[in-house]
């Protein structure tokens, strides 16, 4: 870690416990003796942390009559997880239309915007300056979204009206809602589809119509919904499970070797720069997707049907930019 997040860390271990002993600080910041006390010097002269020695205890802490409540040093804000929390709850928010939470928002926002300024930062130079942009996100009507809820809350069938854009049709299908899923934008409903006879994956914004049956949920262990999700590829879940067995150019090695594809990936830097990348797939239809946005840097190695369905994607691009 850089020298602005040791000085975080330390002030979280002094806030949250009486006295830290030395050895406990260079085991959390990885670090020499000398290089902790340069920085415990630096935050008492330059950021005026009163921070002190006890003899008694054998530790650190701060000096007694030192506020309780957690106070963020000068010039630190949160690490990227929290002001990704953070940021994405005031996003969501401030999105809500005026319903039954209403006088239950405006409290949480206040309290979300204090604690963004707990940054030593105003709210406002937060909102100006940093973003989160959501590309590609698909709405659905509140009206839906409330009724396939309160049915898988409530342990009820649902019979759906789903539009299939792979087939471009419209089926009707009952269904025993499982899991509400936010996936890169958009929500999907995880259910057991009581005509196919197995666990599905709906893109909610694609559910035309939905009405809840007087008929209990079929009821799914939950050991079976965890292998639902993640076990495969992106949202698409099956049970014969394959690896994926990509090879990424020298170029893009250096982006793709910092990226999470899948929990359960296997990466191998080769010795010319390239990167051999292996992830679990059980529909071929996303991860297709994936590899065709990397171009001319990726070859498909494994298994033959991956290959040659990239390749046949590639063939009729190619169509496009021929005549």
């Amino acid at each position: 870690m850089d020298r602005t997040e040791r000085f975080y860390k330390i002030d979280n271990l002094l806030h949250a416990n009486p006295v830290v002993p030395i050895d406990r600080f260079l085991r959390e910041l990885e670090v020499s003796l000398a290089t902790f006390k340069r920085d415990l010097e630096y935050m008492r002269d330059r950021l005026n942390a009163p921070i002190e020695w006890d003899r008694g205890d054998g530790g650190y802490r701060y000096a007694k009559g030192h506020k309780s409540q957690q106070q963020a040093l000068p010039g630190l804000w949160f690490n990227s997880s929290e002001a990704y929390a953070l940021l994405m709850m005031q996003s969501l928010l401030s999105e809500m239309q005026p319903g039954l939470l209403g006088s239950h928002i405006e409290p949480l926002k206040a309290r979300l915007r204090a604690v963004i300024e707990s940054g030593s930062h105003p709210a406002g130079d937060v909102e100006n300056r940093v973003k989160l942009l959501t590309v590609a996100a698909r709405p659905v009507p509140d009206k839906n979204f409330e009724l396939v809820a309160a049915a898988l809350l409530g342990r009820q069938r649902l019979q759906i009206s789903y539009y299939s854009r792979a087939r471009d049709d419209v089926s009707e299908r009952e269904v025993s809602p499982q899991l509400l899923i936010h996936y890169r934008g958009n929500w999907y409903l995880g259910a057991w589809c009581h005509s196919q006879d197995a666990m599905r994956s709906f893109s909610m914004d694609a559910i035309q119509q939905a009405s809840v049956l007087n008929k209990n949920s079929k009821s799914i262990p939950k050991k079976e919904l965890e292998g639902f999700v993640g076990q495969g590829y992106g949202i698409f879940a099956g049970n014969k499970v394959q690896w994926a067995k990509l090879k990424f150019s020298v170029e893009r090695a250096r982006w793709v070797s910092r990226e999470l594809w899948h929990p359960q990936q296997k990466a191998s830097p080769q010795k010319d720069g390239s990167l051999i990348l292996e992830v679990p797939f059980t529909d071929i239809r996303e991860l297709s997707m994936d590899i065709l946005r990397q171009g001319r840097h990726v070859e498909v190695l494994e298994p033959k049907s991956l290959r040659e369905e990239v390749e046949t994607e590639l063939r009729k691009a190619l169509d496009n930019y021929s005549n």
